[in-house]
């Protein structure tokens, strides 16, 4: 940094932010910044600098300091497309009015996917989720391939309320491109999010009229046979396709297995794949076979006291303005596609980005109970699949984090986190006892297999629901909530990653 030769500063600079975002990557954004931020002690006009702070405070979730951060890039640099939509992007993920500033991103990259997906997901946001889906509609009208766009478009109908017309989009551009193999498989993936398996099967005969035959075809044909109860057809396709190489769907297979009964081959299946890229999807199913047959390695996976905790992190006299803040939160009428959540809602983006004072507050408390909690995992296990990270010190971070607010008879599938290391439920709201019905009616269950498996299988444990209580449990645990009678039940949950390396 000592030359004065341009191109040796532009040299060093890049350096400096190759190994900044590395260090973003491998978990360590703190670090990043803290580079990013000398080097523009000598350079406080470099807009890529202000760019890269920007994206490092994105990761540490900072949305203030992300935003001013960008936004200093933006003035720097106003014509670069890719600055302004990452401004816009943090302001939308801190709950900012950001609709003006995608305004400005569009001006400049009016072709840019990505953006016009963010775009939409802002208007989702401020109210506006009818014209985001009219907008989103007219640009698949003329780019119908665009199956990013036809994800986005399917999803936020879903969310609105629109679930009878949610997959028009992809209708549309089959009937225009019915040979179009990548469309029908996108399709067959929203109808499959959304666990409409008999839509699928149906969905199948036509794909193949219109395409021809094709492996696709068959993989999902298998698994909603499988999920639909017609069990010997499934059992012809999976043993057909066995030799695919593909974990996903190999996953599907012990699913199959063990809804049908023959739980030693759903443990030999699951094994191998506790050591790939599904090993977050084969540890819950291989914890059931392992019970099932009375192998005491199910122990080792669950059963070890740690993994579990119960904190209670907050007086129930100081809920009230969080409980508010995060009603004002749930302004669509559905879940997400491919949620857990069952007569309800779910706030969308990350909720710990937000700057809500009340957010924060929590945000804080969590992460002191978390570290609180990971601490007993020491001495860690190298074997196991959460264990293994005990006894490391890194900073908390959250793959995930929203709210659900169920009400009515409205519950959570038993299901897992592929996604984390450690999940969680932080009671926000819950029904008087009257509402609620009797115990465990409400509770959150832990270990249960889901009950369209056909496994008799108890929980593990269950966790009564309190104002300001916190769960925190392994993210491949099965994990749902008993169903209750009435009212309100509203959490905050989310996703701890596990460290990185």
């Amino acid at each position: 940094m000592a030359s004065t030769d341009q191109g040796g500063q532009t040299s060093a600079l890049d350096v400096i932010v190759d190994r900044a975002l590395s260090a973003r990557d491998a978990g360590r954004p703190e670090e990043g910044a803290a580079a990013i931020k000398t080097a523009l002690a000598g350079h406080p006009r470099d807009a890529r600098l202000w760019q890269v702070l920007g994206l490092l405070h994105r990761a540490m979730q900072e949305s203030d300091a992300a935003a001013a951060a960008l936004g200093k890039a933006a003035e720097l640099a106003p014509g670069d497309a890719r600055i302004a939509h990452a401004h816009a992007r943090v302001t939308m993920e801190g709950g900012l009015p950001s609709l003006p500033l995608f305004e400005r991103a569009r001006a400049l990259a009016p072709l840019d996917g990505d953006l016009l997906i963010s775009r939409a997901a802002a208007q989702m946001a401020e109210g506006e989720g009818r014209s985001a889906i009219a907008e989103l509609d007219a640009l698949l009208e003329t780019s119908p391939n665009w199956l990013q766009g036809q994800e986005a478009l399917a999803n936020m109908r879903w969310m609105l309320g629109e679930r009878e017309i949610f997959t028009q989009g992809y209708e549309r551009a089959l009937a225009a491109d019915p040979a179009n193999i990548a469309l029908w498989a996108a399709l067959a993936a929203r109808l499959m999010h959304a666990d409409l398996y008999r839509a699928i099967d149906d969905m199948l005969a036509r794909a193949r009229a219109a395409a021809g035959p094709h492996l696709a075809f068959d993989a999902n044909e298998a698994i909603c046979a499988s999920e639909l109860g017609d069990h010997d057809r499934a059992d012809r396709l999976f043993d057909r396709l066995a030799a695919i190489p593909d974990p996903a769907f190999a996953v599907r297979h012990v699913r199959h297995l063990l809804r049908t009964g023959r739980i030693e081959a759903a443990a030999r299946r699951a094994e191998p794949l506790t050591r790939g890229p599904e090993a977050a999807h084969a540890w819950p199913y291989l914890a059931i076979a392992w019970r099932l047959l009375g192998d005491e390695r199910w122990r080792w996976l669950e059963g070890d006291e740690r993994l579990v905790g119960v904190y209670d992190i907050m007086d129930p006299d100081e809920i009230a303005p969080l409980r508010e803040r995060l009603r004002s939160l749930h302004n669509t009428l559905s879940y997400p596609i491919g949620q857990s959540v069952r007569g309800g809602t779910q706030t969308d983006g990350p909720l710990f980005a937000r700057v809500d004072p009340e957010i924060r507050a929590l945000r804080a408390r969590i992460v002191e109970a978390v570290e609180a909690h990971v601490a007993r995992f020491a001495p860690g296990d190298p074997t196991h699949p959460v264990l293994r990270h005990g006894g490391r010190k890194a900073a908390v971070r959250f793959a995930g984090s929203w709210s659900v607010r169920l009400a009515g008879a409205g519950f959570h599938t038993q299901h897992i986190h592929q996604q984390g290391w450690i999940s969680s439920a932080f009671y926000v709201a819950v029904p008087d006892a009257a509402e609620m019905g009797a115990a465990p009616a409400g509770w959150l269950s832990l270990g249960q297999p889901p009950p369209e498996l056909g496994i008799d299988l108890p929980p593990l444990r269950t966790v009564e629901p309190r104002p300001g209580r916190l769960a925190l449990f392994p993210s491949i645990m099965w994990h749902g909530t008993l169903p209750f009678a009435g009212g309100e039940r509203m959490t905050v949950a989310f996703d701890v990653a596990p460290p990185a390396g």
